[in-house]
């Protein structure tokens, strides 16, 4: 579960971790209002959506005044924020958060993150403060620091000390990143996190180190431990699929191709959008069906795939263990007569009961593709979405 930058900084905050001063509006008078309030020189009104690349879309900007705070909230909230994480639907802007200005001597990258491979959570920091990791380390992977992190340790100050002087801070902000790091990390391990990012740590003119922008992260599957957290959930935020897949159980992730996918189990489904991509197609979703995938959870499903309107065929591939291919070969047949699909449906069923699951998709009298292997599916899947697009062209 991700989180808005102001709800980020007010946990860090309660973990002892440097934040500027801020006050969120939804209005541009309550963003007049909080820049007053600020007392500061400059503020910066800052869109609060749930993506990345904000200040080169324009929804980061200065304001000198009060009044110009409020005209720049009034041109940000309502706008149709696009960048490289939106994706080219953007997400419409619905609350600001005005942030005092500070004296920005240095920009730094500091993150943690759970590294599976040494199985350790790392602390990830670089110099290359205020741009995406990622292209850090495409570009400069010299100027990447990581240090691991023992779990029956803890963080420690020598490990610290690794980090501040690798980003060639003095004596003294070392001193200080003592207390903003361990917060940090506190606050990870207390919250169930998965990512914790400050991007840019700023070393302030006088010395001080501020968070001025900060992503949290969250495991879903601790939320039930952290009410607390769980209530900065903003479902507006969210890809309506997945949030009405989630009130129903159903794992789902929308992606930009055009073959719609209905998998049991998340590592079939995974091997089931690698063979579109071989086959040289495009997955539409990644969705989820569970193993105890029933009639009503099918029809459901369907619904979800075709929602999309890019979808220029479905995929069904199930393997029948705890639940039964006849049982899912009913559902399929009920919810493509339900909701009348009309996209090429290719249906691939293996393992219990698979062939009386057969039977009952051959005498539906429906229009549905049959495959026996994972690479006949993905190649019928592949060429029923051509065939369709050429159709439509």
């Amino acid at each position: 579960m991700n989180v808005h930058e102001y709800q980020a900084k007010a946990l860090l905050r309660d973990y002892g971790v440097a934040v500027p001063h801020g006050r969120l509006a939804t209005t541009p008078a309550e963003a007049e209002d909080a820049a007053r309030s600020l007392a500061a020189p400059v503020v910066v009104v800052k869109a609060q959506v749930h993506a990345g690349g904000r200040g080169k879309a324009g929804g980061i900007k200065l304001a000198k005044s009060a009044g110009e705070a409020k005209t720049l909230a009034s041109e940000i909230l309502g706008m149709n924020l696009r960048s490289h994480q939106t994706g080219p639907e953007g997400k419409i802007v619905r609350k600001v958060y005005v942030e005092a200005g500070c004296d920005i001597a240095r920009e730094l990258y500091l993150g943690i993150v759970l590294d599976r491979a040494a199985e350790r959570l790392a602390v990830i920091a670089s110099t290359e403060g205020g741009m995406e990791i990622e292209e850090v380390a495409a570009r400069s992977p010299e100027r990447i620091l990581t240090v691991h992190i023992d779990p029956g340790l803890g963080l420690q100050p020598w490990q610290v000390r690794r980090v501040g002087f690798g980003l060639g801070l003095d004596a003294e902000q070392v001193g200080r990143l003592q207390d903003f790091l361990a917060g940090l990390y506190r606050l990870f391990v207390e919250k169930d996190a998965s990512l914790a990012e400050i991007n840019p740590l700023v070393v302030t003119g006088d010395g001080e180190l501020l968070a001025l922008d900060a992503k949290l992260n969250f495991d879903d599957n601790a939320l039930y431990r952290h009410p607390d957290v769980r209530e900065l959930r903003d479902p507006e935020e969210e890809d309506p699929r997945e949030r009405e897949a989630k009130e129903i159980d159903l794992a789902y992730v929308g992606l930009d191709g055009d073959i719609g996918c209905m998998v049991n189990g998340a590592g079939l489904a995974m091997a089931t959008l690698d063979m579109i991509q071989v086959c040289g197609g495009s997955p539409a979703n990644f969705l989820d069906a569970g193993g105890g995938a029933d009639k009503e959870k099918v029809a459901q499903a369907f619904k979800l795939i075709l929602r999309d309107q890019n979808v220029k065929a479905i995929l069904v591939n199930i393997f029948g263990g705890i639940v039964r291919c006849d049982l899912i070969a009913e559902g399929v047949v009920a919810a493509a007569e339900e909701l009348g699909v009309e996209v090429p449906l290719v249906v691939r069923l293996q393992g219990t009961n698979a062939a009386e699951g057969r039977e009952i998709l051959a005498a539906s009298g429906l229009d549905i593709t049959p495959a026996e292997t994972l690479g006949e599916a993905g190649q019928k899947a592949v060429a029923a979405a051509r065939g369709r697009e050429a159709g439509e062209a």
